[in-house]
């Protein structure tokens, strides 16, 4: 009886040679003569244990890991076919510390299926959201939706069910349904994993948006820098479309829904949804004033409904269970579950997904284990590059859309990036200035030229030339760049610089305090 080896194809995990780690199994096994079955799945995002291998045994899965191509021989030796003891054996991977204690709703298939299989997909419980969803109308599909608290997770925050209902509403013969996959935040791999690990939870979520909203077709837009992703989706569609659950009548529903994939092209403005759509018809990257807003006037002029990954693969569950068992999750206005992709100098980084209204501190100690150098945590940002740097004194903050705003940040796509005591902050805030210089779309004079000032300002600063008069003129910018920037890019910049300047002052003031004390 053929035993199931399953070995990650994730991107993280080939950067770590999963591929040879695959090879060497099969080959291994095929000396001993045991007779294997190895499934590529997407990762659990424990990623420090990449590449970590699962077995299929009697009593479930067992877990090795992080496991090499020349710790296999050594592995079959010790009966990994069985779950045999060895130094690298790590037990049932649900009963990992750093996974079980997480709230997995989205994320509750990565992992465990094959990607690319629907037959796989919809034995883990797939499709059971578009099944509820196509007994239902259009209405009943955006109440749930709206009464579940679901808001955008790529970083606006803005109900989802006002846009749904906006797009239903619209009077057109052809609605377009787009989800935003361009993930350029650093620190943020969510949507990477869910593409790569679970791509059919976001072809029902998008699906389920399209009978909602009366939408035929839909595209993904997916970052450039994603080619497991990319091709991932090609053959999650391709197969879907062979299995009818895409095409001229989704599950023998009479509904259409077609779905393709496009390449991004390589800017982090095209993550700006009007932005995106410019470069999905063909046309370069340039931000588009609103209104009209896209639900009305998107895609080819088109009624469109632009939702992010993590938005559009949270509707699948909240169809099956329910808005209330949703929205059940979370505190405030902030209901639901939230990816936190935990990155930068820590432990532990990998994906967590847990309810809103856990601390910064409680994820970075307790899901992270501190620092990966040992020195303190000194700063911390959150929401990708234009999201605030927060000191020690505020990581007790909840990740919450209205706690984190009240502290003058942002929860933004739940990246966390790490910094210990050795950060130079005028650095980083000369960085955010350059960063907006270098992806700017260019239409709008506030975000080109601020962000352009921004950089030769921080520059005079750091060397020491007339610092409080320069800090000033960056105040200024940054005024100007919030009030008149045309989009996020250049109106979320001045964030992460004037929180780098009010929270950490002693790097600005070229006493060389902090230097000293990092020492």
């Amino acid at each position: 009886m053929s035993v199931t080896v399953y070995v990650p194809r994730d991107a993280v995990a080939l950067g770590l040679g999963a591929n040879k780690v695959a090879r060497a199994i099969f080959a291994g096994a095929e000396r001993r003569g045991l007779d294997v079955t190895i499934v590529r799945t997407g990762t659990r995002g424990m990623l420090w244990l990449e590449p970590m291998v699962e077995v299929g045994t009697a009593e479930g899965r067992v877990a090795y890991g992080p496991v090499t191509a020349n710790d296999v021989d050594a592995l079959l030796d010790a009966g990994l076919l069985q779950g045999g003891e060895h130094a690298l054996r790590l037990g049932n991977p649900e009963e990992i510390p750093f996974l079980a204690r997480q709230h997995r709703l989205t994320f509750h298939r990565c992992g465990v299926v094959d990607p690319v299989s629907v037959e796989d997909y919809k034995a883990h419980g797939g499709y059971k959201g578009l099944e509820a969803a196509l007994k239902t109308d259009a209405e009943g599909i955006v109440a749930q939706v709206r009464d579940s608290g679901l808001r955008g997770r790529g970083g606006a925050g803005f109900p989802a069910g006002i846009k749904w209902n906006t797009v239903m509403l619209a009077k057109a013969q052809q609605k377009y349904v787009i989800c935003n996959a361009d993930e350029g935040d650093s620190g943020t791999f969510a949507d990477r994993i869910m593409m790569e690990g679970d791509p059919f939870n976001l072809i029902e979520g998008m699906t389920i948006a399209g009978v909602a909203t009366g939408a035929t077709r839909g595209y993904i837009y997916c970052r450039s820098e994603y080619p497991q992703a990319f091709e991932t989706l090609r053959e999650a569609i391709a197969n879907g479309i062979r299995a009818g659950v895409l095409g001229d009548n989704v599950l023998g529903s009479g509904k259409a829904f077609h779905l393709e994939v496009r390449m991004g092209a390589g800017a982090y403005i095209c993550g700006e949804e009007t932005s995106l759509l410019e470069s999905l018809e063909g046309k370069r990257a340039i931000v588009r004033a609103k209104p009209p807003i896209p639900a009305l006037k998107g895609f080819l002029g088109q009624p469109t409904l632009v939702n992010n990954v993590m938005t559009f693969t949270a509707v699948p569950w909240i169809m099956e269970h329910g808005a209330k068992a949703y929205a059940d999750y979370g505190m405030g206005r902030s209901l639901g579950t939230l990816p936190i992709q935990l990155a930068g100098n820590v432990k532990y980084g990998g994906l967590i997904e847990y309810a809103f209204g856990i601390t910064l501190r409680e994820v970075i100690e307790g899901f992270g284990g501190g620092t990966f150098s040992g020195r303190p945590v000194r700063a911390v940002q959150v929401g990708g590059p234009l999201g605030a740097y927060f000191p020690d004194s505020l990581l007790d903050t909840p990740l919450d859309y209205e706690k984190m705003a009240a502290a003058k940040g942002l929860v933004g796509h739940g990246g966390i990036v790490v910094f210990d005591d050795t950060v130079d902050m005028a650095a980083q805030a000369r960085f955010a200035f350059e960063f907006c210089a270098t992806e700017s779309c260019g239409k709008c004079t506030p975000c080109r030229i601020g962000a352009t000032r921004g950089v030769e300002t921080m520059d005079k600063i750091i060397a020491g030339v007339r610092r409080q008069d320069n800090l000033k003129v960056v105040a200024d910018l940054c005024e100007t760049m919030t009030d008149g920037s045309l989009c996020a890019m250049g109106g979320l910049t001045p964030m992460p610089v004037m929180s780098a300047i009010t929270n950490f002052p002693e790097d600005f003031s070229g006493d060389g305090s902090h230097a000293m004390a990092a020492e």
